[in-house]
């Protein structure tokens, strides 16, 4: 088949037939029933026969029988993922630097046996890296088929509102590992706080959740601490999902820590959860969408006492992205959180009512240029005509 006739059978009888998974699978924790909820969702947009039979050619060639073909296709789903992240249109909204979330992992470090949530997992990335975290200690350790069998179904629990960030959520962590991703359609912020019972709890929370945005009049209804802005709702589902003793590694836009309609949040997250360490990002980090990010790390169960302040004082950009290595220097102070030029202490007890969190880094040595002003005008002027010398020779080659 190669026309008309292609798409007719794509379209009335392949995709309907692995939709039909859903209701011929033997239970939903299978990969058969995760393969019909994703084609629920899908509707094929290829219209030309011509164009489909090219495509699937193409895809022909491409093998998934070996160890090392699943990790190439799944090295690249997720360059994809992060093009589409890093193009603009989609502001950041399916990808957080995986650097950032190894080096937040590294921190919050859930064991096997926990549960390890993401209530706006987005493309699951923080899902699928804490997978590859707690298999490569399955190895290590040599847990065996049992610990395995606990990451495969009892472990990782997503929810994600939007269609698209769905599928590609449920898509990447089946090409990451997990066969039958627990993952579920729906806004979690259509949850009741009130409703929430200890069985519902986790271990471990790991997002990135969406700021802005609205939600409907009910929906505000559902918590104690009456807010429009999306993040400040996440935040008060974060704490009340956290089992005692329950960790969380949360990005959040830095606003959170002085916006006046957070400080009732603030209040709460101080009153029943350690807050002990805030990294505070640039800009760059985050280059799809050009906003000023922290992450919170937080253990519930006691008040917070003092808190520890990392300041990344890089700068970053598409071509110059976040990497490992600059995250070594925090993770290396965060052990014992010591004092340093972008690092320092705050105590509680010295916050005013507002609980006002801003970054404010009391070792940073500021640069005074103590030129005067018509130094900085002359300096300016010897700049723009040697640049005016240099493309001046640029052209005189090109002409040659």
């Amino acid at each position: 088949m190669t026309g008309n006739d292609l798409v007719e059978f794509v379209d009335t009888k392949l995709f309907p037939y692995l939709k039909d998974f859903k209701v011929t699978a033997p239970d939903t924790n299978c990969l058969e029933y995760k393969i019909g909820e994703i084609f629920d969702e899908l509707h094929n947009k290829i219209k030309s026969g011509f164009n489909l039979r090219e495509i699937i050619n193409m895809i022909d060639e491409l093998h998934f029988e070996s160890a090392d073909d699943k990790h190439e296709m799944t090295v690249l789903y997720e360059s994809n993922i992060q093009r589409m992240g890093n193009a603009g249109r989609n502001g950041g909204e399916y990808y957080t630097p995986r650097p950032l979330i190894r080096s937040i992992i590294k921190i919050v470090d859930p064991k096997v046996g926990e549960t390890v949530y993401d209530p706006a997992c987005g493309s699951a990335g923080f899902l699928c890296e804490a997978y590859g975290y707690m298999l490569d200690k399955v190895k290590a350790e040599k847990q065996g088929a049992k610990a395995f069998d606990t990451l495969q179904k009892d472990t990782f629990f997503g929810r994600e509102k939007k269609p698209l960030p769905y599928i590609i959520a449920t898509m990447n962590m089946i090409f990451h590992g997990v066969a039958a991703p627990n993952i579920v359609k729906g806004n979690t912020l259509a949850m009741n706080l009130s409703q929430i019972t200890e069985k519902d709890r986790k271990n471990v929370i790991l997002a990135n959740p969406p700021f802005g945005g609205n939600e409907r009049g009910e929906v505000l209804q559902n918590f104690d601490i009456r807010t429009s802005e999306t993040a400040y709702m996440f935040m008060q589902h974060f704490i009340k999902m956290l089992k005692v003793n329950g960790r969380a590694g949360i990005v959040i836009k830095n606003t959170f820590l002085s916006n006046g309609d957070a400080s009732g949040v603030r209040k709460l997250l101080l009153e029943e959860c350690n807050l002990h360490t805030i990294l505070d990002l640039p800009s760059g980090v985050f280059t799809g969408a050009g906003v000023k990010t922290v992450v919170l790390f937080f253990t519930k169960g006691a008040p917070t006492e003092k808190v520890w302040y990392y300041q990344m004082d890089k700068h970053f950009t598409k071509t110059n992205p976040l990497t490992e290595k600059d995250c070594e220097e925090f993770l290396r102070l965060q052990e014992t959180k010591a004092d340093s030029e972008h690092s320092w202490s705050i105590n509680v007890c010295d916050l005013g009512d507002d609980c006002d969190l801003s970054v404010k880094n009391p070792n940073k040595v500021e640069v005074v240029d103590e030129r005067t002003p018509m130094e900085i005008a002359s300096s300016l002027k010897d700049f723009s005509e040697e640049n005016t010398a240099l493309l001046n020779e640029i052209m005189e080659m090109i002409e040659r």
